[in-house]
């Protein structure tokens, strides 16, 4: 079929392109525009598109099947027809060490912390147990179609340098950190603000830029914080050039309260980080359901990032994100699936729930259409990583980061693609009723890092590598 003509995309070659080390055909969506400035135009959908691959892994060639094909006939052909290609998706916050408390029900956020996830996180001192169950996260997000993620670490640096040599054999592209904290949790769990400092300094130095990996400083969230922790946390952001922050913000009224409490001469929540100095472009703060109008306006001047996770939001009752109202101040937005609080690691599963809370805030609400969801999932996600000139759309001379979904034989989402009209018609349901078992394949930088043909294959190409010595 031929691509829809309001979302066609260029189909232009690349200059000077690299030798094509495979042409993929299928059907393909992407968003490579600005869904809240151009509206559905931004969305490049075809039914029967060429992808073409360079020996690189990167994308060579992109439009309609039979001008692709026609500009490289002597390229290896994946056919994939009958299939939809995207993007690979892009997590902006997930906790390696949740997995194990996945399906917790009727808690509220501090009660669940105390109850089910820090008695669990605590098991992560034993590095065995901590790199078995990084290999399981790290499966999970590659079977989930994730190929970027933004990770929520653990307590324990051996848990960590656990995580980050699993992280290089996947292939994924990784952005973690150890998680601190000095207060307010289990005791096993606590590090002083100077064992926080070292700990956090030797790991960004040994993993910070290897391969596809990143670092991230984290502390938990400002309620298990002293100040001197978080000044801690502020000096290795500052030492570690292009390091990124990541924490928590205005999750619950009640984690607000005594946030205020234990910060008496804070304005607010948000100036619990910016006083230690993790307020930047480079930081991203999960959930931020209940901010106060200053608040959103710092976050904006910063350029700092929100991660929406609506599952988890749901779940915890913690609350309706007001989408529109960081929209109208200039905060970016990207999703996080939040495992686990958040229901599993299927960002398309976590953009259905970002379009019913919107739905549900009723005139408040922000009008999201397939469009947005996609975008939210893929190129918002890269924007908020600085990735975006490499990943979130298969654009030419962007990396080949791709998901390639189909339907499972016999299931919902089977019939209800037989009754789509084509890709634009499959979308909907898609984020509607896909989750991992129609993921065929997930593929960084031109390579499987998951084939469900395959389950045994990891990131054939250009794996992270080792760690500094």
């Amino acid at each position: 079929m031929a691509a829809h003509a309001a979302e066609r995309g260029t189909g232009t070659a690349a200059a000077a392109p690299a030798p094509v080390g495979v042409l993929l055909r299928g059907g393909l969506a992407h968003v490579p525009g600005d869904p809240w400035s151009v509206g559905g135009a931004a969305l490049e959908a075809w039914d029967d598109a060429g992808l073409a691959v360079d020996v690189q892994g990167r994308v060579a060639d992109l439009g309609d099947w039979s001008e692709v094909r026609r500009r490289h006939p002597d390229a290896r052909v994946d056919d994939r027809t009958g299939a939809l290609i995207l993007p690979g998706l892009v997590d902006a916050h997930v906790h390696y060490p949740q997995v194990g408390v996945l399906g917790g029900l009727g808690l509220g956020l501090l009660d669940w912390l105390e109850r089910r996830t820090l008695p669990h996180e605590a098991r992560f001192a034993d590095p065995e147990f901590a790199r078995a169950e990084a290999r399981v996260f790290l499966g999970l997000l590659a079977r989930s179609g994730t190929t970027t993620a933004l990770v929520f670490g653990a307590h324990f640096a051996v848990a960590m340098e656990a995580f980050f040599h699993e992280a290089a054999r996947s292939g994924l592209r990784v952005t973690a950190g150890l998680c601190v904290a000095d207060r307010g949790l289990l005791p096993e769990l606590h590090l002083t603000p100077a064992a926080a400092y070292e700990q956090s300094r030797f790991l960004a130095r040994r993993w910070h830029g290897q391969g596809r990996l990143r670092y991230a400083v984290t502390p938990r969230f400002s309620l298990s914080s002293s100040a001197a922790l978080l000044d801690a946390c502020g000096a290795v952001a500052a030492e570690i050039e292009g390091a990124w922050i990541t924490s928590h913000l205005n999750e619950t009224p009640e984690e607000i309260a005594a946030v205020r409490r234990a910060f008496p001469g804070a304005a607010d929540y948000l100036a619990t980080y910016e006083a230690a100095g993790l307020v930047g472009a480079r930081s991203v703060f999960a959930h931020d359901l209940h901010p106060c109008r200053d608040e959103l306006a710092r976050l904006a001047a910063a350029r700092a990032v929100v991660a929406h996770c609506p599952s988890s939001n749901t779940a915890l009752g913690s609350g309706l994100f007001p989408w529109r109202a960081h929209r109208a101040a200039g905060v970016r937005v990207a999703l996080g699936t939040d495992v686990g609080a958040g229901a599993n690691p299927s960002l398309l599963h976590e953009a259905a729930v970002a379009h019913d809370v919107q739905r549900l805030r009723g005139a408040e609400g922000e009008p999201v259409t397939v469009a947005h969801l996609l975008h939210l999932a893929t190129a918002a996600g890269a924007d908020a990583l600085g990735l975006a000139d490499e990943v979130g759309d298969l654009r030419p001379g962007r990396a080949a980061d791709l998901v390639i979904l189909r339907p499972p034989s016999g299931s919902v989402l089977e019939a209800a693609w037989a009754r789509g009209d084509g890709v634009l018609g499959w979308l909907g349901p898609l984020f509607r009723l896909a989750r991992e078992d129609a993921v065929e394949s997930t593929w960084v930088a031109g390579a499987p890092v998951w084939d469900a043909r395959a389950p045994d294959v990891r990131g054939a190409r250009g794996h992270a590598g080792g760690p500094r010595r």
